[in-house]
């Protein structure tokens, strides 16, 4: 809201223009105030210096300059009094109407810009400790990894590892964008001040000036931490892909030694598997022959001379042989036709 109360004055910053607002209205607004700001724009000459600028703001140190290219003289304290409002008095030497307004526009953007940059501080500095904190758990967790032994301590580094890189992201995605409104809001009070086209009044600091001392100093801050989130996120993020790798590593070798065991089963399996078929070929073989050695008894009972013994040791390696032979092809058969170890090209 912006009230306008024309008319001369003796002193601006007691009968201000949001005293003829009524007070219920102002007390059914029910709204948090950011930014109060009283400017007073006044005819004066550039004789008024420091001693009558800084008796309008109740003796505090002022910050002030000739702007406009000499047309007017901008002061404040940037400080707000009793009343809840800060104070800006904007001397009019020779400025043109337009130039007035712009200048008490430049001026108020300023102290609202400077305000919202503000915003962030309070962020930064609860979120500093957190980052320290943070900081030591992430060393210690760095630390114990070289000492850890098995996948059961690895995995809970890991667990610690993702709670933590939870944690930091979600307080980077908390204050990305007061961070980076802060910056915005920084870059346009710079912008305001630089349209000022400010020179200096000898013994007291321009509104610049003033800015590069308490300003920057706040945005440093809120640079400073919000590009310790952004590293400690990278830190975290590369510990985490480190234990993972370990943790893969140490999975891989485990199925390696499984797959190990699993071929030297295989291996004892087929082993066990042609024993048992060599035991089935002797066992069907001497059961073929003692039927042939039935047959052949029969045989020599018909009349027939047959030496049965000759005939049964005969017997045995051909039939030894048929079953080897037998059997064989039937593994075969199951296994299907054996892999072309090489392949002739074209």
């Amino acid at each position: 809201f912006t009230f306008i109360l024309d008319g001369s004055f003796n002193d601006p910053f007691v009968e201000t223009a949001v005293r003829r607002v009524p007070a219920e209205w102002m007390a059914e607004l029910g709204r948090e105030v950011l930014v109060a700001t009283n400017l007073v724009i006044e005819k004066g000459a550039a004789t008024e210096r420091i001693a009558a600028a800084s008796a309008r703001f109740a003796g505090n140190p002022v910050a002030g300059s000739r702007v406009a290219g000499g047309g007017a003289e901008a002061w404040s304290d940037f400080r707000r009094h009793g009343d809840g409002f800060g104070r800006i008095v904007l001397l009019d030497i020779d400025l043109r109407e337009q130039q007035a307004g712009r200048l008490a526009q430049r001026l108020l953007e300023i102290e609202t810009y400077r305000m919202m940059a503000l915003l962030a501080l309070p962020m930064a500095r609860a979120t500093s400790p957190r980052l320290s904190a943070v900081g030591a758990e992430l060393a210690e967790i760095i630390e114990s990894m070289s000492h850890t032994e098995g996948l059961e301590q690895d995995y809970s580094l890991l667990k610690r590892l993702t709670a933590l890189a939870a944690e930091s992201e979600a307080h980077a995605a908390a204050g990305d964008y007061r961070f980076g409104a802060a910056r915005a809001y920084y870059a346009l009070v710079k912008s305001r001040i630089d349209e000022l086209r400010e020179t200096r009044i000898e013994g007291v600091p321009t509104i610049g000036e003033f800015m590069e001392r308490r300003l920057a100093p706040a945005m440093h801050t809120c640079e400073t931490v919000a590009a310790r989130q952004e590293r400690f996120s990278e830190r975290v993020s590369r510990a985490s892909q480190l234990l993972r790798t370990r943790v893969d590593i140490a999975l891989e070798s485990q199925n390696r030694d499984l797959l190990r065991s699993m071929d030297r089963r295989a291996h004892l399996q087929l082993r066990l598997q042609q024993t048992v078929e060599g035991l089935s070929v002797v066992a069907i073989s001497y059961y073929l022959v003692s039927l042939l050695a039935y047959v052949f008894k029969a045989i020599n009972h018909t009349g027939l001379a047959l030496p049965v013994d000759v005939a049964t040791g005969v017997a045995i390696p051909i039939v030894l042989i048929v079953i080897w032979f037998a059997i064989r092809q039937v593994r075969l058969k199951i296994a299907g036709p054996p892999a072309a170890d090489n392949v002739k090209p074209d």
